[in-house]
């Protein structure tokens, strides 16, 4: 029997988390990249430190002329990025940082597995697995502890950022550890928030400055008495950011992801471009499986898709309802192959994802937001409830 009662913990970052700044500058490149060419390649690296940020990798469009101009672009991509998340510190300022630029073109061995022909479809951009995952235990789908954990921080965000004297700083950590009656989250046992601050606070203070927002953002009842408290537990918080601590693309895919909660194949999201699979089939995967538990097949889904470089169609799928189903999870694989087309091109059309829609993914999870008007999120809808249950 699956366990019932027990503490789960997970942890966000903030966008001004030193890893969180990578990942937004990469997915910013991407961004400039398919706002030119929807089908533009994409591989962006960054590395950010004392007033410093290096951007690498591959990046592949059909017009060379255009290509330069974007690879030119670089400089006041990164500043701009950095502007917004808040840095104006004298040891990583927005204005003085140095930017290196070591983007160069696809290589074309790569470009040849991917790319379709008269002879083939469109590949796979590399081999991998990729997972998604759903549960019933919050509004989103998501499971509670990372859920709880981004609000946090993003609200933390949006009051640093409409209070100009506000001395909470851009870097900032949040960790719930949920307690589980029953199987379902009903409270807060342990709570870790360290932000920085950028004037000298003590623990105490910024405590108070913190408390309010993070008991609108929880559930009622889920913080008492018996939750412990931990803010700023070092003490002092006010080197922040890369120039506290390196920073580089692709290094919080958990956090990107399911908290833990679920597992991850192991690639990173942030710079690629939807070619990529690391991406466009951990979104379908995750599409699926809030499908399926929003379908009511099953409380809790997690949904694997395996590829290899150049081939276009999965090489499996696999479906665990962890005891949760309410039919039998062979039905249900058989029923995700027909109700949505997953080749790389086909996930990509159902999906929308050659749109410039990732910057804004780069923090506070990618999976648990709102579908946007203009297609950002679209594997966050249920449109494909009807499909699912006539086909099982």
């Amino acid at each position: 029997m699956t366990r019932q009662n027990y503490v789960f913990t997970s942890e966000s970052v903030s966008e001004g988390h030193p890893d969180k700044v990578c990942d937004r500058i990469s997915d910013a490149v991407l961004d400039a990249f398919l706002a030119e060419e929807p089908e533009a390649r994409v591989a962006c690296e960054t590395f950010a430190t004392t007033n410093r940020v290096v951007v690498g990798g591959e990046v592949g469009l059909s017009d060379p002329d255009h290509l330069t101009e974007l690879k030119d672009r670089v400089n006041s991509i990164v500043r701009e990025c950095v502007h917004d998340i808040g840095y104006e510190q004298e040891k990583f300022h927005w204005r003085t940082l140095e930017v290196t630029n070591l983007l160069h073109e696809q290589s074309a061995h790569i470009a040849q597995g991917v790319d379709a022909s008269d002879e083939k479809e469109e590949g796979a951009g590399d081999q991998g697995i990729m997972f998604g995952y759903a549960t019933n235990e919050t509004p989103d789908l998501m499971p509670a502890p990372i859920q709880y954990s981004h609000a946090i921080l993003r609200r933390l965000a949006e009051v640093r950022k409409s209070d100009k004297d506000s001395v909470l700083g851009p870097d900032a950590k949040a960790q719930l550890s949920v307690r589980y009656v029953d199987g379902k989250p009903m409270g807060v046992s342990e709570l870790v928030l360290s932000t920085q601050h950028l004037v000298n606070k003590t623990q105490a203070e910024i405590r108070d400055i913190v408390s309010p927002h993070i008991h609108d953002v929880l559930p009622d009842g889920w913080l008492t008495d018996d939750t412990v408290w931990h803010v700023n537990p070092t003490g002092t918080f006010m080197i922040g950011g890369p120039d506290g601590d390196a920073g580089l693309t692709g290094r919080k895919i958990i956090v990107d992801t399911y908290g833990g909660a679920a597992p991850h194949g192991g690639g990173a999201f942030s710079g690629k471009d939807p070619t990529k699979v690391d991406r466009s089939a951990a979104y379908a995967s995750r599409y699926l499986a809030k499908n399926i538990v929003a379908a009511g097949l099953a409380d809790r889904c997690t949904l694997q898709l395996s590829y290899a470089i150049g081939v276009s169609r999965p090489l499996s799928i696999l479906v665990d309802t962890q005891g949760t189903g309410k039919v039998h999870e062979t039905e249900i694989e058989k029923a995700v192959d027909q109700v949505m087309d997953l080749t790389p091109r086909g996930i990509r059309e159902h999906l929308g994802l050659n749109r410039p829609i990732y910057q804004r993914t780069a923090a506070y999870g990618h999976f648990g937001r709102a579908p946007e008007a203009d297609g950002g999120f679209s594997w966050e809808k249920t449109d494909l409830i009807d499909a699912l249950r006539a086909a099982v």
